[in-house]
């Protein structure tokens, strides 16, 4: 399993990691911690659903939101720093998207953002997904800690 390789990757640094989710809604969180040992890396999360939550616990500016919508590299990004800021953790991942049915922010079901954070720098991706709600928001999951898995160094 992918979050079985983060926590030995991060342990192996002795980095932490922290967490903003939306739509993957703890289930993100809850992948890592299910990993014995993470408790070394994992500091915390927020399961920032709603967009004040956004605002006021990761400091996500309310004219990115306005402007971009919560579904957005901008919105995603202000996400992830705000976590890694909030935890005061060498890296956080923050997901945004719509896992449907339907749309939101005018976006259709299966527009996701992940974005990762270190202290250096800020990255986005976008994925395009199809599927039921569930397999959203596994497949976002999955590629959330694909993503930074491979950036992680060995």
């Amino acid at each position: 399993m992918i979050a079985s390789a983060v926590v030995k990757k991060l342990t192996k640094k002795k980095a932490t990691i922290s967490v903003a989710e939306s739509i993957t809604g703890g289930a993100l969180a809850a992948a890592i911690t299910d990993i014995a040992g993470s408790s070394k890396v994992f500091v915390g999360g927020v399961i920032a659903y709603d967009d004040e939550i956004k605002i006021s616990q990761l400091k996500v500016d309310k004219k990115s939101i306005k402007k971009f919508t919560a579904v957005s590299e901008e919105v995603a990004k202000e996400m992830a720093v705000g976590a890694r800021k909030k935890f005061n953790t060498d890296y956080a991942i923050a997901t945004t998207g719509v896992a449907g049915p339907g749309k939101a922010y005018g976006q259709k079901a299966g527009t996701v953002w992940i974005a990762i954070a270190s202290k250096k720098e800020v990255f986005a991706i976008a994925l395009s997904l199809s599927g039921s709600r569930d397999l959203i928001r596994h497949a976002t999951i999955e590629s959330a800690l694909a993503s930074f898995e491979r950036i992680l160094k060995p």
